[in-house]
């Protein structure tokens, strides 16, 4: 842990930046609002946990065990987030024609292919809901053991009045919402939520179980409150998940754990903001959004990607853009060839290092990082101590600066003759005929580039 630059982060719940203090020394534990697995994620999806990849290596970074806790949902989300609607697996499972285990299963491994081509560390535990539904089970007889549940016709709901700091995170205005609100005629308030839905009795589900109240399947908050607790505790470090999640999702995770456990489940409640496409919110609902996929299909590396949420802080809505895509893909390939071109590595930079923490531990300001990098290409340093430097910042970019190589490019012989040529004309001090040269090969879609190791031809 750094003693001159501490980490510093933004707390949703008490709405400030305070410092990062461990409930056990030296480690983290950290839960991730997974996806959920009935369509492919979508590169607004991926910013979010492109943000807590960087939150990750950042208190690696910083000298902590990081355990890093994730879920896939692949039951129990509803078409609205207040539980109502269908189930979003049932409902894709029968537009495309696969059970809805087959959907999880092409979808999970989809998202996780996504994770490695942004170079996103896999969770240290992967957890389904489908793989706990007894704790989920446990988690909700102690919440009626503890009188804050009731029934309905379709499942054991919360009863959110029973608890006084109910919405705290989210500062929602109870009141305000209830009034002119549509209730149901059995749910209570605007606010309650379901724990337990039945299944319908004229259909049969892929997806259910058995339990005290009835055959159905979990609620979609009580998946995450209880794979939380089991895998870090009923308290633990940091909770993540994106923005939209904070006054429904995040705040009835916080309400069934302060009820059963005691807790608000998470001493940081972090959250990543949107990616607006054409000032809207991408939407996996709607099948109006882009995948990485459609990235790659442009012509845009995975890592171009990752560069461009870089260049934005977290905690800000940023807009998409082919332009600006291209803007950070242009300015990432500098970045590359600049490194790639400063040879071995030597010693880092203490100076430079220093402010790179500064800024990382400033609750995640990466595009000021980012701009440090470029200010460490302009400086006077040696090429080696840059190069170290700059590797040394990429433990938290995690651009694979490393690994970065030129493409190999097959140049046709009766160009590599006439570069020959120009070479030769060079030598002989005769200008004007490799001027000439020079403009033949651009007109054949090559340009020769003249470096201290020679020439060097590209396409242009």
């Amino acid at each position: 842990m750094s003693e001159s630059q501490p980490l510093r982060l933004f707390d949703t719940y008490e709405r400030r930046v305070r410092p990062f203090e461990p409930l056990e020394p030296g480690k983290a534990g950290i839960y991730c609002c997974g996806p959920t697995v009935y369509n492919f994620a979508h590169i607004g999806n991926l910013r979010t946990y492109v943000f807590e990849d960087l939150l990750r290596r950042t208190l690696t970074l910083n000298g902590y065990d990081v355990n890093l806790v994730m879920n896939i949902t692949d039951v129990g989300h509803l078409t609205s987030d207040a539980d109502t609607g269908e189930d979003k697996m049932a409902l894709s499972a029968r537009r495309t024609g696969l059970t809805a285990w087959e959907l999880a299963e092409r979808y999970t491994e989809a998202f996780k292919s996504d994770l490695t081509a942004l170079n996103i560390s896999p969770p240290t535990i992967w957890c389904k809901a489908t793989d706990h539904i007894r704790e989920q089970l446990d988690f909700i007889q102690d919440l009626e053991n503890k009188g804050f549940t009731y029934r309905t016709s379709d499942g054991i709901y919360f009863d959110s009045r029973k608890l006084n700091s109910y919405g705290y995170l989210a500062r929602l205005n109870i009141e305000g919402l209830q009034e002119g609100a549509r209730v149901d005629s059995e749910r209570r308030f605007v606010t309650d939520f379901a724990l337990w839905k039945f299944s319908p009795k004229d259909e049969q589900r892929e997806m259910e179980w058995e339990s005290p109240w009835g055959i159905g399947f979990p609620g979609w908050h009580i998946e995450c409150s209880a794979m939380a607790a089991k895998y870090l505790g009923d308290y633990f470090d940091i909770h993540c998940g994106g923005e939209d999640h904070i006054p429904i999702h995040h705040s009835n995770e916080i309400a069934q754990t302060e009820a059963s456990r005691g807790t608000r489940l998470a001493n940081f409640w972090m959250h990543g903001y949107f990616l607006q496409l054409n000032e809207a919110k991408m939407s996996k609902s709607t099948g109006d959004f882009l995948r990485l996929a459609t990235l790659s299909e442009k012509g845009f590396s995975a890592m171009s990607y990752r560069y461009f949420c870089l260049s934005a802080h977290y905690r800000t809505q940023m807009s998409f853009s082919w332009e600006s895509l291209e803007a950070n893909n242009v300015a990432l390939g500098r970045l590359y060839q600049a490194a790639y071109g400063w040879g071995e590595p030597t010693a880092v930079d203490a100076d430079f290092y220093d402010r790179f923490l500064g800024f990382v531990n400033d609750d995640l300001n990466l595009p000021r990082a980012l701009a440090l990098s470029w200010d460490l290409v302009k400086s006077d340093l040696e090429d080696g101590c840059k190069k170290a430097t700059l590797l040394a910042f990429d433990q938290v970019f995690g651009l694979d600066i490393a690994k970065w190589e030129p493409a190999v490019l097959e140049i046709p012989e009766h160009i590599s003759k006439l570069a020959d040529e120009r070479q030769t004309a060079r030598e002989d001090k005769n200008w004007q005929l490799a001027d000439e040269i020079r403009d033949e090969l651009l007109s054949r879609g090559y340009e020769v580039e003249d470096t201290r190791d020679g020439p060097r031809i590209n396409k242009t």
